[in-house]
């Protein structure tokens, strides 16, 4: 197996529609592969107060799931207390969201890494202030991207749009994930049929509902298929 360093960004269709639940089944995947790995979540809100600062369950996750254990803070530079958009925390405490702090963090990855998950925030367009987006530094840094698509009634649309704009921003579209966010959802092979022919990237797994945290954290990584993407 050959493999050279990869960076992939994992973004949603909306918030609350299994990020982190993929972004650390990815890990996962890797880690089994015998790559090292680390996860980052650069920009986090609704964390908690602890006697060691803010701390994101999202990002200690993503700590847990990675085969190099980062210092928390670079793994989670930006970290507002509220669960609200980060732009809106920020603005509230008189402060704006500094990208340069995810452009340090990026660069303290160590070299030996193979693999690196970098996890959003919300939907593909977060917000940095009220004309920029997250979505351009992804861009801009050239990073793979991985669509997690909530799997419900509206899913459709909002993954459609969200390849769309992933595609037009000059960002790499690698792939998506289906994540089942409820059970028995009604004409669920049909909307995979669709997305799979709308999407121009490839299914890369299908992740079913899953009733407790263990079960996703143990099983999620058996239903995905990343070895075209990751082994050369």
């Amino acid at each position: 197996m050959t493999m050279n360093s990869k960076k992939v960004f994992i973004t949603g269709t909306d918030t609350d529609v299994g990020k982190t639940v993929i972004s650390c089944a990815v890990l996962d995947y890797a880690n089994n592969l015998g790559l090292k790995t680390v996860g980052l979540k650069p920009i986090a809100a609704g964390c908690e107060l602890t006697p060691s600062g803010l701390r994101n369950d999202d990002a200690l996750l993503l700590q847990q799931h990675a085969s190099h254990k980062l210092a928390y803070q670079i793994i989670n530079p930006i970290a507002y207390q509220q669960p609200i958009a980060p732009h809106i925390a920020a603005h509230q405490r008189g402060e704006s969201i500094d990208l340069g702090l995810v452009d340090t963090s990026l660069a303290q990855v160590p070299h030996e890494i193979d693999f690196t998950v970098i996890e959003g925030a919300g939907g593909w367009h977060l917000p940095i202030d009220n004309r920029h987006y997250f979505s351009s530094w992804v861009a801009e840094n050239k990073l793979d991207v991985i669509l997690v698509v909530g799997v419900k009634l509206g899913c459709l649309n909002h993954a459609i749009l969200s390849a769309q704009a992933i595609q037009h921003s000059g960002a790499n579209f690698v792939g998506w994930v289906a994540n089942s966010l409820t059970t028995d959802i009604a004409n669920y092979d049909e909307m995979i049929g669709t997305l799979r022919e709308a999407l121009s990237a490839p299914l890369m797994g299908e992740m079913p509902y899953f009733s407790s945290i263990e079960k996703k954290n143990n099983n999620s990584a058996n239903y995905l298929d990343l070895t075209s993407y990751l082994v050369l």
